[in-house]
């Protein structure tokens, strides 16, 4: 949801609803035809705001329209509908779960607002913070993986002769039968 201070925001039509945005939102709107990952255009701007100054279309601001990126499909929660009538024997059941698309605001109007998320290799880069809980272990490096991984295949396990098998076979105890095999074989 938009902030109430002066900065820039819109009010877009998507699948006959009506959503307020800005650059950085996420907002889940009935499902579209997208693939995680792309870009959609939402074109019917209702109106825009930046700052003090308010533009509002009738019903649509000509040429100005709304970029999203798709971040993924889900689904609403369980919504059931239960209508019974006493003594009438009317029992009707129906549920079922609305479609979502989750949406994340790029650019109003063709007005792009800096990101100021960070890539996954500046997070890896930062010393975790707090007093020694939290922090994760450094990562072998690949060279000693790769040793160890070598070391262990070239160790090879000894082979157990014929007559060694035989005896673990016969020091192993005979199970229980359960009562109904006892029950059958007599």
């Amino acid at each position: 949801m938009p902030k109430p201070d002066g900065s820039l925001s819109a009010i877009v039509v998507s699948g006959g609803k009506q959503y307020r945005v800005a650059p950085k939102d996420r907002v889940l709107v009935d499902r579209l035809v997208a693939e995680p990952g792309s870009t959609v255009k939402l074109d019917r701007v209702l109106l825009v705001r930046d700052g003090d100054e308010i533009k509002v279309g009738t019903p649509a601001i000509e040429g100005m329209d709304v970029e999203a990126k798709v971040i993924g499909h889900s689904r609403g929660p369980r919504i059931e509908t239960l209508r019974y009538k006493s003594k009438k024997r009317v029992r009707v059941h129906r549920g079922g779960r609305a479609d979502y698309t989750a949406l994340e605001i790029l650019a109003v109007g063709g007005l792009l607002v800096p990101s100021s998320t960070e890539t996954e290799e500046e997070a890896e880069a930062k010393p975790a913070k707090g007093k020694g809980r939290g922090r994760r272990r450094a990562k072998e490096p690949e060279v000693v993986v790769e040793a160890k991984a070598e070391a262990e295949s070239m160790v090879e396990p000894e082979a157990e002769t014929e007559p060694e098998a035989e005896a673990k076979v016969e020091d192993e105890k005979p199970k229980r039968a359960s009562r109904r095999s006892k029950k059958e074989t007599k």
